[in-house]
């Protein structure tokens, strides 16, 4: 859409090529509609081998040009994970991390326990075993924050492995009052190594299946990006633009040609030796006690006063909240919008959404706070989408879609299936044009190089795009921790969420997107953590993107 204010006679050719491409849209799928609830067919199940060697080497990998090769290295190098010695099987819990025998000590500070705004507090955490024992080796996986509930301020920690069972955890001093430490065990390094023997040797632990049909004759089958080697033979659904691969095991009676949906369905479980490592209250994203004082007086910082720094982190915060409110740390002040405010800063202008459910939330939050913004019933399945929305008084488009496979959504269309890539290259940018997108969840079971090629894909596609139109905004929502339960943790525990989400910042540094940091935006709020962050974070996060946006525009 151009910025100028579009006639009358543009915005009816407008409307009708909408109401042209609903109904379109709502022919094609009445078809796919009508049978979705009744899946009769038969599920084909191949036996597959289980040799060790077949087992471990059987997902498909695109090739790489030797500059992405080299760069796939080099972040397998950085986001390598501290080894921790395995257990002898069965596994037993007495020598493994346990909170309830760990504790975390505020070290003093300038002038012996006197901190002041624009300080560092610094925080060391000792892990212990069930035995109480202390721990001789790191690799735990430690997440700290800091709050004030009555100001309504938080900030996250940066938390630093020394490698011999004992942890640094870093702050910044923002605000003036209480400070209190929080520090969490989301897993111990036993349970790490656990997770990352399952990505090697089950990344098809969860089931995604397609339903094949011709007339009356129906079949289901497995599909994967890693399928195991058996007797039966393969569809090949790779992208061919993208070269992302994808296949199923081919039906018996029909053809390739006959597949309709994509849906995903069971994981499966951790044995019974493995759940003792992931019990929630136990050992499992659970609080670590302070040995002295949890809390801290910060005082107004003094005139003149050089900022602390600490020696065992290299970085800041990307930001705090304070009265519940989002403040950026460096580039853009962020500033609060009313309704009338968000449908100011986008006017005119086209939003597209792109990635899983937690972009959707996104689309979901601007439909329900803009009264005008009306949302087209495309018919289609209200996880999974495609979903557009129109105010037509303000000249304002909003879409999402979600991403190519593999995705856990309920049955979806294969026409629907469709690669950010492949999506960036159809958007015509300009200065009105804003790209929003988000990947991350639906790729813990995986081997993170899947992870790593889907990225560089995206890449070059956000490349391409803003060459052709420098203009044109794009940004990209991170990942972010999420509540934690023994089938979460199996295929989408933080621990996979926080591998992923240092290579999407990895590949994607240095490019002209602006990332919003929901992984500190969660981690920061004292709300509980959730895959969908509750509306107060949501708000912030939009926010964020509109005062990118709109740098001049809150309300």
């Amino acid at each position: 859409m151009k910025a100028t204010f579009c006639t009358r006679r543009e915005f009816c050719a407008l409307f009708l090529f909408l109401t042209v491409f609903v109904l379109i849209s709502v022919l094609h799928h009445m078809d796919i509609l009508e049978f979705q609830p009744k899946f009769n067919s038969t599920i084909i199940m191949p036996r597959v081998s289980t040799h060790p060697n077949e087992i471990r080497n059987f997902c498909t990998f695109q090739p790489l040009s030797p500059e992405d090769a080299l760069e796939e290295h080099l972040i397998l190098d950085s986001t390598a994970w501290p080894e921790t010695p395995l257990l002898p099987a069965p596994i037993s819990l007495q020598q493994t991390s346990d909170p309830a025998h760990s504790t975390f000590t505020i070290l003093p500070g300038r002038k012996g326990g006197e901190w002041h705004v624009g300080d560092q507090l610094q925080v060391m955490i000792q892990t212990s075993d069930f035995q109480g024992r202390p721990k001789k080796s790191g690799g735990d996986f430690l997440l700290a924050s800091l709050h004030n509930r009555k100001l309504e301020a938080g900030v996250a920690g940066q938390v630093v492995d020394h490698l011999n069972g004992s942890y640094s955890a870093v702050f910044s001093l923002l605000w003036e009052g209480d400070a209190q430490v929080e520090v969490t065990l989301v897993h111990s390094g036993e349970a790490i190594s656990v997770l990352k023997r399952l990505n090697r040797e089950q990344p098809d632990r969860v089931d995604f299946l397609s339903l094949f049909r011709s007339g009356s004759l129906s079949e289901t089958t497995l599909c994967n990006v890693c399928l195991r080697p058996t007797q039966q033979p393969l569809c090949n659904y790779t992208d061919l633009r993208t070269g992302e691969p994808w296949f199923c095991y081919k039906p018996k009676k029909l053809s390739c040609d006959a597949r309709i949906n994509h849906w995903g369905g069971e994981q499966k479980a951790f044995n019974a030796n493995e759940k003792k490592l992931f019990q929630s209250g136990v050992n499992m994203k659970v609080y670590i006690r302070a040995s002295g004082p949890a809390n801290v007086t910060v005082l107004p910082q003094k005139e003149g006063q050089p900022q602390v720094k600490s020696g065992t982190v290299t970085s800041g915060p990307s930001g705090y909240y304070y009265r519940s409110v989002w403040r950026a740390l460096g580039g853009t002040t962020v500033h609060e919008f009313s309704a009338s405010a968000i449908s100011q800063c986008l006017k005119g202008k086209v939003v597209h959404m792109y990635g899983d459910s937690t972009i959707r939330q996104w689309f979901e939050f601007l439909n329900a706070a803009l009264p005008g913004l009306k949302r087209f019933d495309l018919h289609n399945p209200e996880k999974a989408g495609p979903h557009m929305s129109l105010d037509y008084a303000n000249n304002i488009l909003v879409t999402f879609h979600s991403h190519g496979p593999p995705i856990r959504f309920p049955p979806m269309d294969i026409g629907e299936l469709r690669y950010i890539a492949n999506e960036l290259d159809g958007v015509v940018g300009e200065p009105n044009t804003v790209v929003v997108f988000t990947i991350w969840a639906h790729f813990g079971p995986f081997p993170v190089e899947i992870y790593i090629r889907r990225l560089q894909s995206i890449r070059r596609a956000v490349v391409r795009l803003l060459d052709t139109t420098p203009g044109t905004l794009v940004f990209i929502r991170t990942a972010n921790p999420k509540a934690m339960t023994l089938y979460v943790s199996n295929s989408n525990s933080d621990w996979y969420t926080l591998q992923r989400d240092k290579v999407l910042r990895a590949i994607f540094k240095g490019l002209k997107v602006h990332l919003i940091d929901a992984w500190e935006m969660t981690l920061a709020h004292h709300l509980p953590h959730n895959l969908h962050p509750p509306p107060p974070i949501i708000r912030n996060m939009i926010n964020y993107l509109l005062s990118y946006i709109c740098p001049h525009n809150g309300g």
